[in-house]
Formats: structure tokens, C-alpha cells, sequence
């Protein structure tokens, strides 16, 4: 047989060169393997044509035989739409494209007959169906339709009238010329243990299904050898870790570490802090290396945990770096470690792009000759350059700043790996913790320090511009500062930075007798830096930025926090902006200010930002509306494959169940030699992207 992964679709019927590069680059299909891996997202039954008189905004999928009356464009510019009249004789609907217009008026004719498909909505009164499919009337033979599967298709394949019946008449081929059964990668007695169907029966029920209950159990097989496959790599790579790599050795919890508790400690550790250094003690006296990481909100205390972690270090010999994604929030940290260490002897220096000459060369030697205890850094630290004395361990802050293969780097600084600590104020819910951080300890900090107040959030209008800025007034009045922030995002980059830029004039001219700054991130750092400055040294009352500031600036009289547009925001990166503020001992308050047109999703999703503080309920609610996104995008650790059918959410059972499984796979054949289980060892293999070893650089 082929291997399908290395045998071009560009032969199968019904593809050819110009398909082949359009799949290539809309959907990065370029083998049959990949085509077949190509899975629908949803299978309708389309067996039956509705009047248009039966049919409400209410329904889920709706399909509709007749004729295009008229077509007429509604609105200008960008916010211009396409709209089709459509009548069956009992009835009229709209068809609306936002995109592909010209596409859609030379290719379908008025007055002839068409088979419509799509959901209806309701809108102005009227039905509605968005970007329905369309097909001639005669090309469809009901009784043959059963459940016909979807693909997900992009705008750029439909205007090349790649749809989605198209790509499935394609699958359809594919499978048809393959010369022997679809290759199995699970071993036998893992089929039968968890009654699983067949890879190649799987495979040809997934695509042409022609009963639900059959499909049910080919989405739970390949759903289950996804998953499987996934945890297999990464609790095989914690194994090797684990015997591979001997830690630094920490014998005592050491001088510095009991002196700092006893005169400097700023308030008492809350339980979640305690039961975290705990953790990290153990680990760092177990012989192996540590990789843990240190989940919790923002403001519960992370960087004082992270300190006296280090101090552990320290006071047996070692120096430590912690490494931060920018140097504003590196100067902070020195800042924050220095006040904190005050009449200690512990030397903490810091080394960024910025630090040159003399300096630089000063600070280089000196942590070559390990009088430097605590180096805090940037990127620079990666530096070739850059060398420590004795390394014991890093602090890492803020995980998904830095690239894997850049923290790969730190390791030959050290004769044995340092133990290495990830701070991240991000709240991961445990279904993807278990995926993306599937290599790493986990400790989480769950209180907030003594005397901090949960920030208030209040859900404004934009038409109620006139109260927002009387509220921002009074807490200017009071002495404090005010965040305005604006999306920008890619897309629509350039008229954000307009809306920024309007935004920006309008509070100049509302409280002009206030300082009000700009930063965002097209500005050039120095430019960027300086304005930061000012508004941390409290010379500016209110800046005006863009997400730049989500991550670990501390402005203490910063007590309000406006975010523009907050439909356009997922709730992570909102519940990250909001913990901007909060930081003193003031009440503080988060304003999102949205558009009055909100969906009822758009709604309920600001409305959980409303209702708690807690990021990890956040965290499960935003992975439930959105979706996990594709895991590549976050490769921190073992998933070196995205998930093509399983829903990391919705399969978390099956995760775990699959997680067993592969532990006990591991148990069995921990040399990987017994033949049983050659077929599958070899699979993880073929699944593997690269050969970097992830999980022991994580």
C-alpha cells in the first residue's frame, strides 16, 4: 500500500494541480492522509424540503426549493451586504452574503430553480438565511441524501467553487482508490479492552455515515486515538525527563530563605502561597529536575512565591534568573525584589536590551564569578555571552511570552538543568492543563492577599459615553489614575489604531485639564517606554493604550480600568486587563463599554466577566464559548500534534480515560521493544512534527 502520507492529492480525481495549491493553502491538506484527517463538522439530514410558510427564525437547518427574485445591495463600503429575495410561492426569505457579491451575482441567475440551505434568523421582521449553500434543483435526489456531512470550507474555496459538497465528493474519491483497508494504529488488545471499531471501518463511517449510531462510534474512535496518541507523548516524555535529567540538588531551606521570613516578609502568606513553596521545595529536594507551574490570579502573590523560591537557591549556593517578556515589567521586578530584599546580602542585578557598555560588561563578569545571586532579565539573558557560575534555578514569568526552543537555551548555562518555576497569571482550567501543560506540576494560588478588595465590573453602553466620563472624573478627582484601552487587532488593524487615535482627542478635549497619554504597540519602544513612565511616576491621569499593558504592569493608584469595545475581547485576555487595577488597597472598578447591537452570546459572555472575579471559572466559561483554539498555537510542552475531531472540552472524560490507558501502555513496555505495541510506537513517531524533545525544555 501507499504511505497516504507522502502520496499527493493532486492525483486523486476530482483535484489536479489548482485544487491541490488551494487546499495546500487555505487548509494545509497536501497528502491523501491529510484529506482523509480532513473531518466534517456537522452531518444534516437533508432528506426533506420545507415551505417556505412552515419555516421559522426558531429552526436549526432549513432546506427550501424555488427561485431568486431579485437581488439588491444594502449599505456601503465595508458594511455593505448582498442581499436575494427568494420565493417557493408561499413565501419570501432573504439571502445575505457579506462577502463574495460579485462571485454570487455571476454565478446564480434569477427566476431559475434552486435548492437552498441554511439557518434561518430573524431579522427586521424578516427571515434571514446568512451565506446559505446553493445547488440546481435537478442535482439533488433526495431519497440518496441521508446524513450528508459538512466540511468546513474558507471564502477564497467557495469563490473557486470548492464547497463543501465538492470536498466531500473528493474524500469520497480518495477512499474509493485506496488498494488495501485503512492501515490500524492501535493495538489489538487496546481495541477489544475498550470496544473500539476498526481503523478503516472508522474512517469510511466518518465521512459517508448512514446511521447515527454507527457514526457515534466511528467519532468516539478516532476521537479516542487522537487523545490517546496525545497523552502516550506526553507522559512518555515526563517518563524520560524524570529518569534522564538529575536536578540541582537543594539540601536545606537555607539562611537567606529563614532571615527573609522573619524581618521582610511584608504580610503573612496566605495558605494557597504556603502549600505552593511546599511544593517547590519538595521537588527541588527530590533529586529531579523541576518543572512546575505556578498558576494564579493576578495579584494573589505569584512574584513573592517566585522570590522566596529563589531564596532557596541562594541559600544553598546557587544563583537564580527570573525572566520576564518585557523591560518595563523586568525593571518592576527589580524594583519590587530589591524593596523586598532591602538589608539583606543578596545582590539582585538586571540585564535587558538596554543595559550596555560598562554596565553590561560589569554585570556579565560578575555573574560569571557568582557575585550576582538573583539575575533578573529579558531575552538578553539568552544571550550566547551570558553565562552563570552556578545556575540552580529560573523563574519564568509570564509562560506563553517566551518560545520553547528560547528556554531551551538556559539549559547550557548550567552543568546540571535548573530547576525551572512558570509563573503564569493566565488561568489554564484543568481539561487544557492537562493537554498543553500535560508535562508540568501544577501548584495554584487560589487567595488573594490580606487587604486586597475584588475589583467591581459594571457593563456600559457606548451611547452612555456622557456618565462614563463623569465616573472617570471622580476618580481622577480622588487622586487616582484611569486605563482606557482599545482593541487592535490584525485585521482590522487600521482602523483600530483610527478609533485609538479618536478616542485618544476626544478625552484630551473632555479633560483637558488632565494629562492623558498613548501607547500601543506600532510605536517605537523608546517612545513607548517613556510614556509608560510617566504614567507609573503618576504625571499622566489617564492612558489611553492598546493591549499592550495586559501583562504585569503595576500601577498601585491605577484604580480604573475602560475597555473600548469589549465584545471584540476574549474573556481571558478581559479578565487579564481588569487585573491591571486592584492592585492597592482602593476599590477599584472595571468598565466594559460595548456596542448596544450585542448577540445574546456576546451578552452572557461580558456578563460572566460582571458576575465573578474568579479566573478560573473564566477560564472553563471562555473554553466553553470559544473553543480551545488550536492547540499548536500554545506548544509549550508535549502536543506536538493539533486535534483534527476531539474538543478538549467536550472529551475531557475521554482525555482522561485515554490518559490511563496510555499510562498502562507505558507500564507494560516502558523500553518500547515489545512487538505488540510496535505499530503504535511507530505511529507516534509518524505523528511527531519535530524532534525536539518539548517536554524536557518546558
Amino acid at each position: 500500500m501507499f504511505d497516504l502520507r507522502t502520496r499527493d492529492i493532486q492525483y486523486i480525481s476530482g483535484v489536479g494541480p489548482n485544487r491541490a495549491k488551494l487546499l495546500k493553502n487555505e487548509l494545509h491538506i497536501e497528502s491523501v492522509y491529510d484529506l482523509l484527517h480532513y473531518f466534517p463538522y456537522k452531518y444534516i439530514d437533508r432528506s426533506r424540503v420545507y415551505s417556505i410558510a412552515e419555516i421559522d427564525g426558531n429552526m436549526p437547518y432549513i432546506q427550501l426549493m424555488g427561485e431568486i427574485l431579485s437581488f439588491e445591495t444594502i449599505g456601503e463600503g465595508r458594511h455593505s451586504r448582498l442581499v436575494g429575495h427568494f420565493s417557493d410561492k408561499t413565501g419570501v426569505v432573504d439571502l445575505v452574503w457579506f462577502q463574495g457579491a460579485k462571485w454570487i451575482l455571476q454565478t446564480y441567475k434569477l427566476h431559475e430553480p434552486y435548492i437552498i440551505f441554511g439557518k434561518p434568523s430573524v431579522f427586521s421582521g424578516r427571515i434571514n438565511v446568512p451565506h446559505p449553500d446553493i445547488d440546481k434543483a435537478n442535482d439533488l435526489t433526495l431519497s440518496q441524501m441521508g446524513l450528508q456531512p459538512y466540511y468546513n470550507t474558507t471564502e477564497r474555496m467557495k469563490s473557486h467553487g470548492l464547497k463543501s459538497a465538492v470536498l466531500s465528493k473528493i474524500i469520497q474519491n480518495a477512499l474509493e482508490s485506496l488498494q488495501s483497508p485503512f492501515e490500524e494504529t492501535l493495538a489489538n488488545n487496546i481495541l477489544a479492552e475498550n470496544f473500539l471499531m476498526g481503523s478503516d471501518e472508522a474512517m469510511r463511517v466518518i465521512h459517508a455515515p448512514h446511521h447515527p449510531e454507527k457514526l457515534r462510534r466511528a467519532q468516539y474512535r478516532l476521537k479516542f486515538e487522537e487523545l490517546f496518541y496525545l497523552q502516550l507523548n506526553i507522559l512518555r516524555y515526563v517518563k524520560n525527563r524524570q529518569t534522564k535529567f538529575r536536578g540541582t540538588q537543594i539540601h536545606k531551606v537555607g539562611d537567606k530563605f529563614n532571615d527573609f521570613y522573619e524581618n521582610n516578609l511584608p504580610f503573612r502568606l496566605t495558605n494557597a502561597q504556603q502549600r505552593a513553596i511546599k511544593d517547590v521545595y519538595r521537588d527541588m529536594c527530590s533529586g529531579r529536575q523541576m518543572n512546575r507551574l505556578l498558576q494564579g490570579d493576578v495579584g494573589s502573590g505569584k512574584t513573592l512565591v517566585a522570590l522566596m523560591c529563589m531564596l532557596i537557591a541562594v541559600g544553598n549556593g546557587y544563583q537564580a534568573c527570573m525572566m520576564a517578556p518585557t523591560e518595563i515589567l523586568a525593571q518592576q521586578h527589580l524594583e519590587t525584589l530589591r524593596g523586598q530584599l532591602f538589608g539583606m546580602n543578596v545582590r539582585v542585578e538586571i540585564l535587558t536590551g538596554s543595559v550596555k557598555g560598562n554596565k553590561r560588561e560589569e554585570t556579565i563578569t560578575a555573574l560569571q564569578l557568582g557575585e550576582i545571586d538573583i539575575l533578573i532579565g529579558t531575552h538578553a539573558v539568552l544571550e550566547d555571552s551570558v553565562n552563570f557560575a552556578h545556575l540552580g534555578m529560573v523563574v519564568i514569568d509570564e509562560q506563553h511570552r517566551f518560545g520553547v526552543a528560547q528556554r531551551a537555551r538556559l539549559w547550557s548555562k548550567s552543568d546540571n538543568p535548573p530547576h525551572v518555576l512558570v509563573m503564569t497569571a493566565t488561568p489554564i482550567p484543568r481539561t487544557l492543563a492537562m493537554t498543553v501543560y500535560g508535562d508540568l506540576d501544577v501548584s495554584v494560588i487560589d487567595e488573594l492577599p490580606p487587604g486586597r478588595k475584588p475589583i467591581q465590573t459594571v457593563l456600559q453602553f457606548d451611547t452612555q459615553r456622557s456618565s462614563l466620563y463623569i465616573t472617570i472624573r471622580r476618580q481622577i478627582e480622588s487622586g487616582r489614575q484611569v486605563y482606557v484601552v482599545f482593541p487592535l487587532i490584525e485585521e482590522s488593524e487600521k482602523s483600530d489604531l483610527r478609533n485609538l487615535e479618536q478616542g485618544y482627542q476626544e478625552l484630551r478635549s473632555a479633560f483637558s485639564d488632565y494629562r492623558v497619554s498613548k501607547v500601543h504597540g506600532k510605536m517605537k519602544a523608546k517612545e513607548k517606554d517613556a510614556e509608560m513612565q510617566r504614567f507609573i511616576s503618576g504625571q499622566t491621569q489617564i492612558l489611553v493604550a492598546t493591549t499592550v499593558i495586559e501583562v504585569g504592569v503595576n500601577v498601585p493608584n491605577a484604580s480604573v480600568m475602560v475597555i473600548m469595545n469589549a465584545e471584540r475581547f476574549g474573556l481571558a485576555q478581559l479578565h487579564q486587563l481588569r487585573g491591571r487595577v486592584g492592585r492597592g488597597s482602593e476599590q477599584s472598578l472595571c468598565v466594559l463599554v460595548a456596542s448596544y447591537k450585542l448577540s445574546k452570546e456576546t451578552k452572557q459572555r461580558l456578563n460572566i466577566m460582571v458576575e465573578t472575579n474568579d479566573g478560573f471559572e473564566i477560564a472553563e466559561a471562555d473554553l466553553k464559548l470559544r473553543g480551545p483554539g488550536d492547540l499548536e498555537g500554545t506548544q509549550q510542552s508535549g502536543v506536538a500534534f493539533d486535534l483534527k475531531i476531539a474538543n478538549v472540552v467536550q472529551d475531557s472524560q475521554l482525555m482522561q480515560h485515554t490518559r490511563e490507558v496510555a499510562s498502562k501502555v507505558l507500564q507494560e513496555d516502558p523500553k518500547e521493544n515489545d512487538p505488540k505495541y510496535a505499530k503504535m510506537w511507530q505511529e507516534l513517531q509518524n505523528l511527531r512534527k519535530t524532534n525536539v524533545n518539548w517536554s524536557a525544555i518546558s
